[in-house]
């Protein structure tokens, strides 16, 4: 009898924390998207006694992997780091604080990523002032380039902003030596054109971060339900309880195979050892409702824009019945649909 290494995959990224106006370059990786056809035909005409080429496609930029393009703009503390968060869970590659004028180069590499990056956002915003004149100029670039682009505008009430600069006692970014309504309006002036141009405006004075990717995903989800991920933790309740856990289950009720000599030297992932977990009187039956409960939860869960959720599954010293009841959950998940990884934190630590 022999025992499979256990090999902890790697954990998820933490979930999202509301952080206004702080600078963050993210990523993730990007659903295949069908690029538009081209507007004109790749064969070269005669003309002048000289080969000129019709064909539309910028040069440099393939013409079957032009990436999607949403800017997100608007005010600072009126929710661009959400909504940036809610496209990058969405399978969007997501640049905060790019300045404009290198917005084409952004889309450009997106294109020569063989359809890697097929979806860009990109966070334009106060901080990169001294580049707004540059972005009508790049506007035009994109434009010219056949690029699909959508401009997605937050808004909110001076009230609203206020607030909640005030409640993370931060300045705002334009208010200099004077008040935070007098940089609230010095960077309305600013953004003025930019609303205008805006394919999206979104107001956030009463929305919650829930509220907020609620919408997003309403603009951008399409009619795919956003993705849940999990993360299936085993641990042991002596080395105490995971810090990051959202859901806790406690496999104490069942025999330990800690007390079957031949089984001690093994772990849960050991095949002899998860037969004894499930042999045992309410393991399955335990197995079947839990995953019952996680499918309610998990629909909750994407209703709430909640998109990573941790699952403890704990015994004495986490090794041998979390151990298998986790293996047995994560794969009863991932046949569900649920992206999911397992982790096994204190298997080995005995």
């Amino acid at each position: 009898m022999t025992e499979r290494d256990a090999q902890p995959t790697a954990q998820r990224d933490p979930a999202f924390s509301e952080t206004q106006g702080e600078p963050q370059e993210t990523h993730n990786e990007a659903r295949q998207h069908q690029p538009q056809e081209a507007g004109a035909e790749a064969d070269a005409v005669q003309e002048n006694g000289g080969e000129v080429s019709t064909d539309a496609t910028p040069a440099g930029v393939p013409e079957a992997a032009i990436p999607e393009l949403v800017i997100i703009s608007g005010m600072s503390g009126a929710g661009r780091s959400t909504a940036a968060k809610c496209l990058e869970d969405l399978g969007w590659f997501v640049v905060d604080n790019l300045p404009p004028a290198l917005i084409p180069t952004m889309v450009e590499l997106g294109a020569r990523s063989q359809g890697n990056v097929a979806r860009i956002a990109v966070v334009v915003d106060v901080r990169g002032r001294r580049f707004f004149d540059n972005l009508r100029e790049s506007l035009a670039d994109l434009d010219s380039r056949g690029v699909t682009r959508r401009i997605v505008f937050l808004e909110s009430s001076d009230d609203a902003l206020v607030r909640r600069f005030e409640s993370v006692r931060r300045p705002h970014p334009l208010q200099g030596d004077g008040r935070i309504v007098d940089g609230i309006a010095a960077e309305r002036e600013l953004l003025r054109e930019l609303r205008g141009d805006a394919d999206l405006v979104i107001d956030t004075s009463s929305l919650n971060v829930h509220e907020l990717r609620a919408k997003m995903d309403a603009q951008f989800a399409g009619d795919e339900e956003p993705e849940l991920r999990a993360t299936v933790m085993s641990f042991g309740f002596k080395y105490g309880l995971p810090v990051d856990a959202d859901l806790v289950a406690d496999m104490r009720f069942l025999p330990n195979p800690h007390w079957v000599p031949e089984l001690r030297p093994y772990t849960g992932l050991n095949e002899e050892v998860s037969a004894y977990v499930f042999n045992q009187p309410g393991a399955k039956e335990f197995l079947d409702r839990y995953a019952e409960l996680l499918r309610l939860i998990a629909t909750g869960y994407r209703r709430e824009g909640k998109r990573y959720v941790t699952i403890a599954i704990g015994c004495t010293g986490g090794k041998h019945r979390s151990v298998a009841v986790s293996e047995k959950l994560a794969a009863r998940l991932a046949a569900e649909g649920v992206e999911t990884v397992v982790v096994h934190r204190d298997m080995g630590r005995e």
